[in-house]
């Protein structure tokens, strides 16, 4: 694939935009007035791999809590902000990286301008976002309900006021929950426009069914080489976010810093349970510091070893033992109940270890 090269945009120590790499995105559900439990939350995200954390800022409360919560964390802060043009100015002044805000909901142009000129005094980017669901009345008339091709033109005509205020250190964020509708937006507005774009599917859902969605939508923008930063946005621990979006990354190519296990469907000649043993290998990678590798979990040994041969190390289930593999060659043979340490045991010998 050939990535669009788009505008360089800084978030705090972050760039994004140019071709530089494409980072995730998550977004707190603390209540960012609880400095403490927002910090943590950070942190776990951080561990997990998060580029760029988001936070809500309802109150103005939580834009005072930013300063105090910037001090504690090691990676670019966002304020999202609705309708209160104050809060994205008291976002900036204690030390937003980049702000979010729909200009069509913050007022009138004075107060968009307010917010521009702060933005403008601390060169901040600002994060322009529209969701299908806050299409205006009457964009939705004129395309005949909600369309990609209003979403676009709803972001557009807000980036338009921010550039007739005289700035352009922007990011647009396009979404909706449907979507072939997300990809059609994304293809238009990528033609229109070289500002970053942050690519997701709003409101995707569940864990299994969120995943399954922003896999599908995230993924065909990515492949068509739009899309500067991602967010798998789920209705689960913000963490699930952040092991989704480095999944996504790495199946596409576009990252390689993933350990990638492959096993194989459970059929009538496997004799081992599979199903435990693959869930037992996840925990385990999961519980190391490893560098990127492939891992096989097979079922057994009619298609394993073959199977095998492009990973690094694997393990084939049997009756009661199994085979540890490297490259496809058995190394040895061990009882079942030995199979996750001796492929541990061949991790570290092999030097996929982070020391």
């Amino acid at each position: 694939m050939t990535r669009k090269i788009t505008k360089e945009v800084h978030i705090g120590d972050r760039v994004i935009g140019g071709g530089n790499p494409i980072l995730i995105q998550s977004m707190c559900n603390t209540k960012t007035e609880d400095v403490k439990s927002t910090v943590e939350q950070i942190h776990r995200l951080e561990e997990a791999g998060c580029d760029i954390i988001r936070v809500a800022v309802p109150t103005m409360e939580a834009a005072e809590a930013v300063s105090e919560i910037k001090k504690q964390i090691h990676i670019p802060l966002v304020c999202d902000i609705h309708f209160d043009y104050r809060l994205a100015i008291a976002a900036i002044e204690n030390g937003a990286d980049k702000i979010r805000i729909n200009p069509g909901n913050i007022g009138s142009t004075d107060r968009i301008k307010a917010v521009v000129d702060k933005a403008k005094e601390r060169a901040i980017p600002i994060r322009v976002g529209v969701n299908s669901g806050s299409l205006e009345k009457d964009l939705v008339e004129k395309y005949g309900g909600v369309t990609a091709e209003g979403i676009v033109e709803s972001a557009l005509d807000k980036v338009h006021i921010i550039e007739d205020l005289g700035y352009d250190n922007l990011v647009i964020s396009i979404k909706s929950s449907d979507v072939l509708m997300s990809v059609r937006a994304h293809e238009l507005i990528s033609e229109k426009t070289d500002y970053p774009l942050h690519v997701g599917i709003t409101e995707s859902g569940s864990l299994y069914r969120g995943n399954i969605k922003s896999a599908m939508g995230i993924g065909i923008i990515l492949y068509e080489g739009i899309g500067d930063t991602i967010r798998v946005s789920l209705t689960a621990d913000p963490v699930e976010e952040i092991r989704s979006a480095k999944l996504i990354l790495n199946e596409l190519k576009l990252r390689h810093d993933q350990v990638e296990i492959v096993s194989c469907p459970t059929c009538g000649r496997t004799s081992i349970d599979l199903i435990a043993l693959e869930k037992q290998v996840e925990d385990m990678v999961n519980s190391m510091n490893l560098k990127p590798m492939k891992i096989a979990c097979m079922g057994c040994v009619v298609n394993g070893p073959g199977e095998a041969k492009e990973a690094d190390l694997g393990i084939c289930g049997g009756k009661g033992e199994g085979l540890i593999l490297r490259h496809g060659e058995v190394i040895r043979k061990v009882p079942e109940s030995e199979l996750i340490s001796a492929l541990r045991d061949e991790i570290i010998k092999d030097g996929f270890t982070v020391s």
